[in-house]
């Protein structure tokens, strides 16, 4: 490596859909990135793949959007929610504004593709696979100026400011000394798996309440089904003991229009990832010389599908801040917090309507269930509905991508 390698401007800890889009924006604005992913390849599970109006949006602006979606995706057309056979909410984005007025579903994997693709057209860029953060390193001072990485090679980054972008579990908000307030706002954790498709798939996500535990159910790439069947907080372990046939047995009663897909289909345990449902935000998005972004800073429930949006538009607010700081040289958390400021509201709010979402759609106390068709038809019938739905289409609609600071090549 040379030494523009190891002294980049912006340092990204995680190449994800956060670290990759600001990757982008701080790229097309003439300053050098390396980012470090510690997976070796895109060849892996990811959670995360229906894309709201509004990330779609940034995927677009960003030019990255058509590349994705030519990798294969799945356009629906709302959202339904099924209870007991009854369609309580039949939520149409047809009728929000064009042209992203639908879900996506997309592979994860299609997006980061494409952004690195165009991350990777800059000379500025470095994109360092299987490299973990293991050290970050600070002045005299205690201000981080970059991080030590291993991985096939030991790399020292030394750069103007830290992201960590790096998920749920954030190594680099361990290696910050930044604690987390971790909420147990749910009461249900999910268990994800796929079945084939048929041709005929219903173009909606739906979630349906009937026999046993909510399950969720929406088509996949490329002719796939993905479902997630929720269970007690904490409770897979006592579940898994009793063997795959109950589990099987369990699942094929909450989805009946699929129980002999999951019959023959679901085999064993292994065929099912455990997603451990939970609130975080970390008491600290920034120190001196670093800042989380995305699931590093507020993690948050698959109810919605607000993660992966939410995280691109985390690095579109921050792209200006970066380089404000940049040309002031003050990576300081003071100068940071601007992005906080901004932002934290927003992201609190979105937490707080999960969580509503959740006791609303998935609860099990039987007050809750003789109340829930007759408070669905009142909500669907007033105009708080229609400012609900395109707040989680669209999130905040003052973002904006600041293309002002893009540099000619």
């Amino acid at each position: 490596m040379t030494d523009a390698d190891l002294h980049p401007d912006f340092c990204i800890v995680g190449g994800g859909p956060a670290g990759l889009t600001l990757a982008l924006l701080l790229l097309r604005s003439g300053t050098s990135v390396t980012v470090l992913e510690r997976s070796r390849s895109l060849d892996r599970e990811y959670r995360g793949e229906i894309l709201q109006p509004g990330g779609a949006a940034v995927l677009e602006r960003l030019g990255a959007l058509a590349g994705a979606r030519s990798r294969g995706a799945h356009e629906h057309r709302g959202f339904q929610f099924v209870d007991g056979g009854r369609v309580l909410l039949d939520v149409d984005y047809s009728r929000l504004p064009g042209p992203h007025n639908h879900l996506l579903s997309i592979p994860q994997r299609h997006v980061l593709e494409e952004l690195l693709d165009l991350c990777g057209s800059f000379a500025g860029f470095r994109y360092l696979a299987g490299h973990r953060a293991s050290e970050l390193l600070r002045d005299s001072g205690g201000v981080v100026r970059g991080v030590l990485a291993k991985g096939p090679t030991e790399v020292e980054v030394r750069a103007h400011c830290v992201i960590g972008a790096d998920g749920r579990y954030s190594k680099t908000r361990r290696l910050a000394g930044i604690g987390e307030h971790r909420v147990e706002a749910f009461q249900h954790d999910v268990l994800w798996f796929k079945l084939p498709a048929e041709e005929d798939a219903e173009p909606r996500v739906r979630i349906f309440r009937g026999g046993g535990n909510p399950v969720l159910v929406y088509r996949s790439f490329p002719d796939s089904l993905q479902i997630g069947w929720t269970l007690p907080h904490g409770g897979y372990q006592a579940v898994a003991e009793q063997g795959v046939e109950h589990v099987r047995e369990r699942i094929a009663r909450a989805l009946p229009p699929y129980a002999d897909r999951i019959t023959t289909r679901l085999t064993q345990l292994s065929d099912l990832s455990l997603l451990d449902v939970f609130t975080l935000e970390a008491r600290s998005w920034t120190v001196d010389g670093l800042v989380l972004i995305g699931d590093a800073a507020h993690t948050h429930s698959p109810i919605g599908a607000q993660g992966i949006n939410l995280a691109m538009q985390d690095a579109v607010i921050l792209h200006p801040v970066l380089l404000a700081s940049l040309e002031a040289r003050d990576p300081s958390a003071a100068f940071l917090e601007q992005f906080v400021q901004r932002r934290r509201p927003t992201i609190r709010k979105v937490m707080r309507f999960q969580s509503l979402q959740s006791k609303g759609m998935l609860s099990q106390n039987p007050v809750a269930a003789r109340l829930r068709p007759r408070l669905a038809g009142l909500v669907c019938r007033t105009p708080l509905f229609r400012k609900v739905l395109r707040h989680v289409a669209y999130g905040d609609p003052s973002i904006t991508i600041a293309e002002q600071h893009y540099v000619s090549r």
